[in-house]
């Protein structure tokens, strides 16, 4: 569906001024958030019709009867000279307004994406669960995206992809891809996910473990020989696991844990941290892989005991957030009073990095 000449104008005007995210919202003109901040556009403040021609404009027939039923949607959209957005739609004071991503147009490599080179076997292994988590826009799909091209590169196999929306197209290389967006092609992601399993898969990636039905059927993947790899919105390792155990009625905990300890195999969280300069984001992670010990912890519900199995996993490159915020700091990519903000624990961060700048006795 061609796009109209005014959001062609916004969208370009985002892709020039680099713009990581666009604000459609009324009374005010098109926003942008250029390096973590938002900057007003010197276009005309937009009407509630304009905000509402604008969204109506980008959806299908399908997409409005959902949008109407859920009074949210998420979609998106591609432009032959713009490129492809992912676009979140939602009302504000009964009237529609939206939030617009402009997309990769490749994928990096892992070096420019900052992500720890352990993420390279990972996607090697052949069956089992690989979390991605953090808060919205960290960097959860850029990484899946990176991991889908990565297999892409190097294994003849079968991967089919569940998106709220499809970001990157990935084309074939070894692997036959197939990317289904939710309310495109699909109604659900726990739905799609009980066919995806009899269409004979080697890797299926979920873009969001949000319900029981979604997450039930993961776990099943994960544990009949498929490599699942999905996201979550938990900010470090030890939520993660709790937060999909709470998914589930208290009497199928148990058999939960016993899942989790079993199939998952790492959690990698993200998180974006404004640079020294503020003109850019980098990233901040925090990796476990799973291991004996681990397993362990998860089976008897230690989930507090995970962080000791991070702390004495160094040498296997597991590493908590705050390790990555001293190493960012120490390497001047970050301020002082940045990585303080940025801890879970000021006061053991602040010290670390006190005790690292102390002179050594000689």
């Amino acid at each position: 569906m061609p796009l109209n000449r005014d959001i062609q104008q916004i969208l370009a005007l985002a892709r020039r001024e680099n713009a990581s995210d666009i604000h459609i919202v009324a009374g005010l003109p098109p926003m942008f958030r250029i390096n973590g901040e938002i900057i007003l556009s010197n276009r005309p403040a937009l009407a509630r019709e304009d905000t509402a021609s604008l969204c109506f404009g980008l959806l299908n027939d399908e997409q409005k009867k959902v949008f109407q039923e859920n009074w949210q949607l998420c979609c998106s959209i591609f432009d032959p000279q713009l490129g492809r957005f992912r676009v979140s739609i939602y009302y504000h004071a009964g009237n529609p307004e939206m939030a617009i991503r402009p997309v990769m147009d490749h994928v990096k490599t892992r070096e420019e994406l900052r992500l720890p080179p352990e993420i390279e076997d990972l996607t090697r292994l052949p069956s089992g669960l690989l979390l991605l988590t953090g808060p919205t826009g960290s960097g959860k799909t850029t990484t899946m995206n990176y991991m889908i091209d990565l297999i892409n590169s190097e294994r003849r196999c079968k991967i089919i992809a569940i998106e709220d929306p499809v970001e990157y197209v990935h084309t074939q290389k070894k692997a036959v891809i197939v990317q289904q967006e939710l309310y495109t092609d699909v109604k659900s992601f726990g739905s799609a996910l009980i066919h995806v399993l009899r269409q004979n898969p080697d890797v299926i990636c979920v873009g969001e473990m949000r319900d029981l039905e979604t997450t039930e059927t993961a776990l099943t993947a994960a544990e009949t020989g498929h490599l699942v790899i999905a996201t979550c919105h938990t900010p470090n390792t030890t939520q993660t696991v709790e937060r999909i155990v709470s998914i589930f009625p208290q009497e199928k905990q148990p058999q939960v844990f016993s899942q989790l300890a079993s199939s998952l195999q790492a959690i990698i969280a993200h998180r974006l941290i404004p640079s020294v300069n503020k003109k850019q984001r980098v990233l901040a992670t925090e990796l476990l892989l799973m291991n004996h010990a681990a397993r362990k912890h998860i089976r008897e519900h230690e989930m507090h005991m995970l962080v000791s199995v991070i702390q004495t996993g160094k040498r296997q490159g597991m590493h908590l957030m705050d390790d990555s915020l001293v190493q960012l700091y120490q390497a001047g990519e970050i301020t002082y009073d940045t990585a303080i903000c940025s801890s879970s624990d000021p006061k053991n961060l602040r010290d670390r990095i006190h005790k690292d700048a102390a002179p050594k006795d000689q």
